[in-house]
C-alpha cells in the first residue's frame, strides 16, 4: 500500500552498513558528490568524527580509525576520492574469507585426561631429572587426579594416578606414593563441576 507523502524504508535504496543508519549513508552519498576535493576532504573527516561518536569503543585507537575509514570507503562503493589517512582495505580483501583453522586430529588414548595432559606426558618423557621436572610432575599428577574426580573415572585414588602417569610416560615417571603428597582437592567443588557438565549434556 502506497500513501502519498509517506516514504517507506522498503521503497528506498538499501544502505551499505545498517549500524550507521540511513542518515550517515546519505552524508556519504553527498560527500561523494562534492566537486571540490578540499571540501570533500573536510566533509569526509566530519563524517568520520560523527561515526566515531555514534559507536564509542575500547578498541585500540589506531585499529578503530582503520575500521571507520574502511567503513566510509565501503559506504561510498570505494568512489570517494579523498586523501585517506590510512591504507584502505580493498573490497576484495573485505570479501575474502579467512583460511580454515586446522583442527588437531591426533587421537588420545583416554579422553578424560584431555589433549593438554597428553602433551605434558610427552614433555616429561624428554626432560632431564631435576627440580624443573619434579615441579611439572607434581602439577601433572594433581591435574590428573582432578580430571579423574571431575569425569567420574574411578575415585581419583593415588595409585590410579601413579599407574596412569607411568603408563603414559612409557615408565619414565614413577611416583613414589610413600613420599609424594597430592594437593588438597576440594572434592565438593569438583562434584559440583561434574554435576554442571552432566546437566549441559542433557
Amino acid at each position: 500500500m502506497n500513501i502519498e507523502g509517506l516514504d517507506y524504508n522498503t521503497q528506498r535504496e538499501r544502505i551499505k552498513l545498517n549500524e550507521y543508519g540511513r542518515e550517515i549513508q546519505q552524508m556519504v552519498d553527498y560527500c561523494v558528490s562534492i566537486p571540490d576535493r578540499e571540501e570533500r576532504q573536510v566533509c569526509a573527516e566530519a563524517i568520520i568524527d560523527t561515526m566515531r561518536k555514534m559507536n564509542p569503543s575500547d578498541q585500540n585507537i589506531n585499529d578503530r580509525m582503520q575500521t571507520l575509514w574502511d567503513h566510509l570507503a565501503l559506504m561510498s562503493d570505494f568512489k570517494l576520492d579523498i586523501d585517506y589517512p590510512v591504507e584502505i582495505t580493498t573490497a576484495e580483501q573485505m570479501a575474502s574469507k579467512p583460511e580454515p583453522v586446522a583442527y588437531p586430529n591426533t587421537r588420545i588414548p583416554v579422553r578424560h585426561y584431555g589433549r593438554a595432559l597428553f602433551e605434558l606426558f610427552e614433555t616429561l618423557k624428554t626432560m632431564e631429572p631435576g627440580e624443573e621436572r619434579d615441579t611439572l610432575v607434581r602439577m601433572t599428577a594433581n591435574q590428573m587426579k582432578r580430571c579423574l574426580l571431575l569425569w567420574g573415572h574411578g575415585n581419583g585414588d593415588d595409585e590410579k594416578v601413579a599407574d596412569d602417569l607411568a603408563r603414559f610416560t612409557d615408565g619414565i615417571i614413577q611416583l613414589d606414593l610413600d613420599s609424594f603428597r597430592f594437593d588438597r582437592i576440594d572434592v565438593q567443588s569438583i562434584a559440583q563441576q561434574a554435576k554442571q557438565k552432566k546437566q549441559k549434556k542433557k
